[in-house]
């Protein structure tokens, strides 16, 4: 299923290669917590419906819940989606770019089986790939001092 999951990803971002765009656009307002270079690199797609796999599996394996939750925003690799309505939600991007990073050091195949793995095991809201990036994002709206999010994360997964 990794396997599978992990193609559709790869087609979901070729479909939507022309709409990415660069995450370079924050590196002010994220100066301190992300390097430029970083942002270079990863993107974002303001679409009015987020891609999700709806794979039979996924529903047997229990996450059916998970898959129909509606949320915000979603990462595929080095590419987040957002809905329209939080396009301008610069809390949101910052939390969506947690999980670029969590996905750059883990690989898909891991990042994919420890993220379906912790939503199973703690549900959404207790996943600690999850908790990590609410964490940080709240650090970011508390302005606090800016941490080196992608040094904590490394040291953190």
């Amino acid at each position: 299923m990794l396997q599978k999951i992990d193609q559709w990803i790869d087609q979901i971002l070729i479909d939507f290669k022309e709409e990415r765009q660069s995450c370079a656009r924050f590196t002010e307002k994220f100066s301190g917590y992300y390097t430029e270079e970083f942002l270079s690199k990863s993107y974002f797609v303001v679409v009015d419906n987020i891609p999700k796999p709806r794979f039979p599996e996924l529903y047997q394996a229990g996450l059916g819940d998970f898959v129909d939750m509606e949320v915000a925003g979603i990462t595929y690799k080095d590419t987040y989606f957002v809905k329209t309505p939080f396009a301008a939600d610069i809390s949101l991007h910052f939390h969506e770019l947690v999980h670029v990073h969590q996905w750059s050091l883990l690989g898909a195949e891991s990042f994919i089986k420890r993220y379906i793995s912790e939503i199973q095991t703690y549900g959404y809201n207790g996943a600690p790939l999850e908790k990590m990036a609410y964490s940080l994002q709240d650090r970011f709206m508390d302005n606090c001092t800016p941490t080196d999010v992608l040094s904590y994360i490394q040291n953190h997964l």
